[in-house]
């Protein structure tokens, strides 16, 4: 059943989903897909079996685009050590190689471009149990993106049991939650940085990072009631522009809480507080859309439901807010993060159809995929040719962050 962003914020459970395994199947070259996606206005809506032919003929669209998207990876993207990006350690690899499979699931075993790569993910797993290269500031963001690409891995070809890489995920899963901000880091719940992740166990901690790590801790078989996610709902709630609702355990109590009161996110409450977009007049910490679909998609897996007034909240600013041609609050910056996280968290949250302020009723899956058609490169990748900040000029990050919004977008 389709279902609304205002109806579902009243109505509906949001459902607790994993990312679904897109069908498996050879990796096409580049020069095979000669095919052109049909126009919106050319869309059947007749339906046989029980099945949409416009939701079939959006799946195709979204098959073409990504075969071109993985044609680029497989022929231009990969180093000679199996790295994609060697310089970010395991992370874009570990993007990369999850991207992939989410559309070819057996290319884990029977693809030389993911056995390389997973090859290369593999020489990263250090003694500690992280997945990052040696030296590295980002601790928790290789890992998180590593996990991420192995748990893949380990579902090729639906396999059962717990797989090539299950000791691998089981001590990233001790590490991970080894480094995130709590008791160890001699810190209590009381302080506006507990339950957070940051790049390493001591950098400030933020929401992206912290996302990264509901993530991987979701994908590893974590549940809502897990100590270590509640403790990151704990972080997450305070990066809301929200005062904490009566009644709840978790919320922001940070002078920064009602300055704004949009219901957006923003990057960090730690350490005095900032947000990428800037801060208002009376000092507010400006909420964006990259970190508002990032806490929407963390409090999903921490087990809240629609009728809690953080999740409503969030809601209402995504649709005040709704855009897929900027990241709103941040222009072009984080563009292709920001299409990434909104249609990860929308797909997570059950969402079909979204009701923009105005009155307007987006069909998010078809537009992100006409966006993502307009502006797919010749050779397949995609790039943010507006703003290269936090490495959007590198083909390889963006062609993952399509690849993995274009999985969540099919139907």
């Amino acid at each position: 059943m389709k279902m609304n962003i205002v109806s579902s914020a009243k109505k509906v459970a949001l459902l607790l989903v994993s990312v679904s395994m897109a069908q498996a199947g050879g990796l096409a070259l580049a020069a095979e897909v000669v095919a052109e996606p049909p126009a919106a206005s050319e869309v059947s809506t007749a339906t046989t079996s029980g099945r949409n032919h416009t939701d079939v003929d959006l799946n195709r669209r979204i098959e073409i685009m990504a075969d071109r998207g993985i044609a680029f990876l497989q022929n231009l993207g990969q180093g000679e050590d199996g790295a994609f990006s060697g310089e970010t350690g395991a992370a874009v690899t570990g993007l990369c190689v999850r991207a992939i499979l989410e559309h070819r699931p057996s290319a884990a075993t029977t693809d030389p471009v993911v056995v390389n790569s997973l090859k290369f993910i593999e020489s990263k797993v250090q003694p500690d149990g992280g997945i990052y290269a040696v030296g590295s500031l980002y601790r928790n963001y290789e890992t998180s993106t590593a996990v991420l690409a192995l748990v893949a891995a380990n579902k090729a070809d639906g396999q059962t049991g717990p797989g090539k890489y299950a000791s691998v995920l089981k001590r990233a899963e001790l590490f991970l939650k080894d480094i995130q901000w709590d008791e160890g880091e001699g810190i209590t719940p009381e302080d506006a940085a507990y339950g957070g992740a940051g790049y390493g166990s001591h950098s400030r901690p933020d929401l992206s990072n912290t996302s990264f790590l509901i993530d991987a801790l979701h994908e590893l078989g974590n549940d809502a009631d897990d100590e270590s996610i509640q403790k990151a709902l704990q972080f997450v709630a305070r990066t809301q522009n929200l005062k904490q609702p009566e009644g709840t355990e978790a919320g922001n109590d940070t002078p920064h809480a009602d300055k704004i009161g949009d219901g957006g996110f923003y990057y960090t409450p730690a350490a005095g507080g900032q947000s990428k977009a800037g801060e208002s007049e009376a000092g507010g910490l400006r909420s964006y859309g990259s970190m508002t679909y990032a806490g929407l998609k963390s409090m999903i897996y921490a087990g809240l439901t629609p009728e809690d007034p953080r999740v409503d909240a969030a809601l209402s600013f995504i649709r005040d807010h709704y855009s897929l041609e900027t990241n709103p609050g941040m222009g072009a910056q984080g563009l292709f993060y920001y299409y990434h996280t909104f249609a990860k968290a929308l797909d997570v949250a059950g969402m079909e159809v979204v009701d923009a302020k105005g009155g307007t009723a987006h069909d998010w899956r078809l537009e992100l995929v006409e966006k993502l058609e307009s502006t797919q490169q010749e050779d397949g990748s995609w790039v943010n040719d507006q703003s290269e900040r936090w490495m959007e000029g590198d083909r390889q990050l963006v062609t993952a962050y399509c690849l993995l919004a274009l999985a969540h977008s099919k139907q």
